[in-house]
């Protein structure tokens, strides 16, 4: 059952991770493509699990690059907040 919610997961990502591509070819914002990395990097971390099916011990080279995944988020909101906005 996990294998199967961790394959979900994964595709769930992937989509994500392409709507975003989708709307950075539209817009050419930095913050679409690293929250495109960013949700692609989740579902690396899914296919994973789905796959190696690692033992406890072993986890936290998956929650390593969690940790990734969500440092590029906050990165892409705090350059977007920091940049001055153009449409003004």
């Amino acid at each position: 059952m996990n294998q199967f919610l961790w394959g979900a997961m994964a595709m769930a990502s992937w989509v994500a991770g392409l709507m975003f591509l989708r709307y950075w070819k539209v817009t050419r914002d930095r913050f679409f493509v690293m929250f495109a990395l960013a949700f692609w990097t989740l579902g690396l971390t899914w296919a994973g699990l789905g796959v190696a099916s690692p033992p406890n011990e072993t986890r936290h080279w998956f929650y390593a690059l969690r940790l990734v995944a969500f440092l590029l988020i906050i990165c892409a909101i705090i350059d977007k907040n920091r940049r001055p906005r153009r449409d003004r």
